[in-house]
């Protein structure tokens, strides 16, 4: 039953009835929460990647090896171990291999240029990277070491996760996308991974104390400036596993299938697909890379019972000339996270998929899950839902973030629960300015209705002064979405002589699908005050993302603050 019977909170009114906000969450390590699954769903299939499954076994197996191999080879509690990886067996072995002897599990974009890697390395104090033999990747490493900022690596041969056959087949074809790490001018620092899997089985695990160690350095997106390492213990992340686990009461143990569309480096995918994902027995069915005709083609051909992804992807599935609600069949939950999810798409794909689209929300220094929306439960349009279990969302002033504001008002969304981080790594002036008391300021501006459900208005950085005014450009990219010819939309603030600022939008139309600036602004008309109609429109065939594949408005303002040309 539901915590009904206490009317503290204000959603404890109507939460879920199957769903106990007060439910006793476990204290426990990582290796607890893995070894427990392995041992659970042992001839369970675990992944599936390019063709080629692992069992729980042998990923249990895989994962002792390379724990006594990093151990082998000077891996002690306490160290730093980098994963430069895209989703892949590969990376969920020496990540639990990590956490099994007391190190510290630093997630690295695949994405990053080599400098902005250098400042993460440096920050971090990782002390070995473990990433493939694709030369994209190694090329990175390779440059760390030699640029000093970087000691040792572990380079694992991707071959190695692929059917016999084709693994053949792709040292052949794929030569020109595979390096030599054995011929590189830093060979010296590369520990050979068969010398991991070689060294023997036997190592000693260290004793975690899981409210105090950290398991995990998550990064910051750095969107606002500086990215900054949260520091993840294993209490927060196995009370985060155990949260979404009780919101998903109906998802069956060792029997659903989960496509791992978003990347494992990222808090969203690390939590909600791999550990939740694992804890629960389910098959994972790993992409090394978003391609949009890929996933299709994995969707038909595996059947997945869940999917989490952005709302860009639920947006592209949904307006593909060729998926149809038979593709979608097998889909019984479907979660959103990452961005905010648009009614129009959210209804859109719903209507294509018969399976319930539940928008989360959530930050890397929430590990990540605060707020969901309840499956087969009450929905409200555009909220983020309401609190999992044992966490506490606190509405606080603008200007003054002790002072709670009234139901019903806007403020900074302010969360309280055990899945909050230990504070930033080596930042403590920035710890200390991100809480309020017990409290960790998001920078989201939201506020509760009379059922304790949460709506985002936009985030603090976000917000365009027009005036004098606060302008919210979320409010006017919901408006511009439901316009039919629009596909994506991002609004950010311009320089404006006579108002400030002024909200400029940046659209992406449907293909073979058209529209003005002056239709656009007439259909917004009756949507939108004066004050919060974009002064420009841009159209672009493609709108910049994330490597998780948000939307992203820090090349716009970029763009901007530059002058740089559009389009």
């Amino acid at each position: 039953m539901g915590g009904n019977k206490d009317q503290t909170y204000p959603w404890l009114k109507s939460y879920p009835e199957n769903v106990d906000w007060h439910a006793e969450l476990a204290v426990r390590s990582m290796p607890d929460l893995f070894d427990t699954a392995v041992a659970l769903y042992h001839d369970n299939p675990c992944t599936r990647f390019l063709g080629k499954a692992m069992s729980y076994g042998e990923m249990g197996d895989l994962t002792e090896r390379v724990a006594a191999g990093l151990q082998a080879n000077g891996l002690k509690r306490g160290d730093k171990i980098g994963l430069l990886l895209p989703n892949c067996p590969f990376f969920i072995a020496f990540y639990h291999a990590a956490l099994k002897l007391g190190c510290v599990v630093v997630n690295f974009n695949p994405l990053y240029t080599v400098e902005e890697l250098e400042h993460q390395v440096r920050d971090s104090e990782t002390v070995v990277m473990v990433s493939l033999d694709l030369k994209i990747l190694f090329d990175k490493v390779e440059a760390l070491i030699a640029g000093e900022t970087l000691k040792q690596a572990i380079i694992c041969p991707f071959a190695d996760m692929l059917p016999f056959v084709k693994g053949l087949l792709f040292k052949i074809v794929k030569r020109g996308d595979i390096a030599s790490p054995e011929t590189s001018s830093v060979a010296s620092s590369l520990i050979e991974y068969e010398s991991i899997l070689d060294s023997g089985s036997d190592y000693t695990a260290a004793k975690i104390d899981p409210e105090n160690d950290v398991a995990v350095l998550q990064y910051t997106g750095g969107t606002t400036g500086t990215p900054k390492g949260a520091m993840l213990t294993h209490a927060n992340l196995t009370a985060n596993v155990h949260q979404v686990t009780l919101w998903f009461p109906d998802a069956v143990d060792g029997k659903e299938r989960m496509l791992a569309v978003l990347p494992f480096f990222h808090v969203f995918a690390m939590t909600g697909i791999m550990n939740y994902g694992l804890s629960r027995g389910f098959e994972l069915v790993l992409m090394a890379r978003f391609d949009l005709e890929d996933a299709i083609k994995l969707i038909r051909r595996t059947r997945p019972t869940i999917l989490p992804g952005v709302p860009t992807l639920f947006n592209a599935l949904m307006n593909h000339p060729k998926v149809t609600s038979e593709d979608l069949k097998s889909l019984r939950y479907c979660i959103s996270g990452g961005a905010p999810l648009p009614l129009e798409i959210r209804t859109g794909f719903e209507n294509l998929a018969s399976c319930q689209l539940v928008e989360g929300y959530g930050l890397s220094e929430t590990s990540p899950v605060a707020t969901t929306n309840p499956p087969g439960g009450l929905v409200k349009e555009n909220s983020i839902g309401q609190p999992v279990p044992q966490t506490i969302i606190s509405i606080r002033d603008l200007e003054d973030p002790t002072r709670e504001m009234p139901l019903g008002e806007d403020g900074e969304v302010c969360i309280f629960g055990p899945q909050v981080m230990k504070g930033y790594w080596n930042n403590e002036e920035a710890t200390k300015s991100t809480f309020t008391g017990k409290y960790f300021r998001t920078g989201d501006v939201g506020h509760f209705d009379e059922d304790g459900f949460i709506y985002l208005v936009d985030r603090i950085k976000d917000i365009i002064i027009c005036s004098g005014f606060n302008v919210y450009p979320r409010r006017i990219e919901d408006a511009i979405y439901e316009f039919p010819a629009v596909d994506e939309v991002t609004v950010i603030g311009v320089p404006d002589e006579y108002r400030g600022e002024a909200p400029k939008a940046f659209v992406k139309l449907k293909p073979g699908m058209t529209a003005s600036a002056e239709e656009l602004l007439a259909f917004l008309k009756p949507k939108l005050s004066p004050i919060e109609m974009p002064d420009h429109f841009e159209f672009r065939d493609e709108l910049p993302k994330t490597m998780v594949g948000k939307l992203s408005k820090k090349e716009l303002r970029g763009e901007e603050d530059a002058g740089t040309p559009a389009g």
